[in-house]
């Protein structure tokens, strides 16, 4: 499973879901990107799972229609 880490999620949490392949948000070059368009160029890149901790995505989204699952912490 291809995961990208949200900006606001500690760096550690990478480290804890082994057998997947994880990145950052940083380290994808996308830091500073707004939630819609970040949504759009992760599913564009081919990720499966955004992991983030703002509790306020789900209220400024439309998240119908996404083919990326979405997890908030």
């Amino acid at each position: 499973m291809k995961i990208l880490l949200d900006e606001c999620v500690p760096a550690q949490v990478r480290n804890a879901l082994t057998g997947h392949e994880v990145t950052t948000v940083q380290l994808q070059g996308w830091t500073g990107i707004k939630n819609g368009v970040l949504l759009t160029a992760a599913e564009a890149a081919g990720f499966n799972l955004f992991i983030f901790a703002d509790k306020n995505l789900r209220h400024q989204q439309n998240l119908t229609g996404r083919r990326l699952a979405i997890l908030e912490l």
